[in-house]
């Protein structure tokens, strides 16, 4: 009886020791991942687009590029928007200094161009084809990418509107990319929301901008941590 007593005891001082170190082995391995996951590099999106994206005419830190980061840092999400906006830029300006844009390291682009064109009221076809171009280029680089769209001003007459409008959605399901239909929905014509010019959005505006286009972002930054993972 003493014997198989002792026998048992030092069996299961054994099966303690071995579960105290799967334990400690465990709490290694967590720290290791939670270190790796410190020293991952943020994730790089250039945002490509006009004054819009620029933040004109607004004080530091609350144009849209400083507010969409800071909104995703504070969800969890380890990135840096590139601020690669230039007032009034057009689709054609925009394509031009992409390929220096795309020298640096970026993991997806947000594209925001084309109000300047219709603003100028630009050969609808023009726009599309430095549209298409761009995202042509982004795909051939294998670059995630949010669209963003624009609608014509209403007063260049019902067959600009109609072929403006339509051009942002064809080109989105034509190079199969996230698409975010309208980049100032609910912030055009709203005087509380813009600033004197009735055109480029105030500090409320653009809030309401990285509110409305916040889950698509989500959605792309969700896309490239997929692609890194191929």
């Amino acid at each position: 009886m003493t014997f198989r007593y002792r026998n048992t005891r030092a069996r299961a001082s054994g099966s303690s020791s071995f579960f105290s170190l799967l334990a400690i082995l465990a709490i290694f391995l967590s720290g290791i991942n939670d270190l790796r996951a410190a020293e991952a590099p943020a994730l790089r999106i250039l945002a490509l687009g006009t004054s819009l994206t620029q933040g004109y005419n607004l004080p530091p830190g609350t144009d849209y590029c400083a507010v969409l980061e800071a909104k995703l840092k504070a969800r969890g999400h380890k990135v840096r928007i590139i601020n690669g906006g230039v007032s009034g830029d057009t689709t054609a300006g925009g394509l031009s200094r992409l390929e220096w844009l795309l020298e640096e390291k970026v993991d997806g682009v947000i594209v925001e161009l084309g109000s300047n064109d219709a603003l100028r009221s630009f050969d609808t076809k023009e726009t599309e084809r430095n549209l298409d171009r761009i995202l042509e280029i982004l795909g051939e680089r294998g670059l995630p990418v949010l669209f963003a769209g624009m609608k014509s001003p209403r007063n260049l007459g019902a067959d600009y509107v109609k072929a403006y409008d339509a051009i942002f959605p064809a080109l989105a399901k034509k190079h199969g990319v996230l698409f975010f239909p309208f980049f100032l929905e609910g912030v055009a014509a709203d005087p509380k929301l813009n600033q004197k010019d009735g055109i480029h959005p105030n500090e409320k505006g653009t809030q309401v901008i990285v509110r409305n286009i916040l889950p698509h972002v989500e959605a792309l930054i969700a896309q490239i941590k997929s692609r890194k993972k191929r």
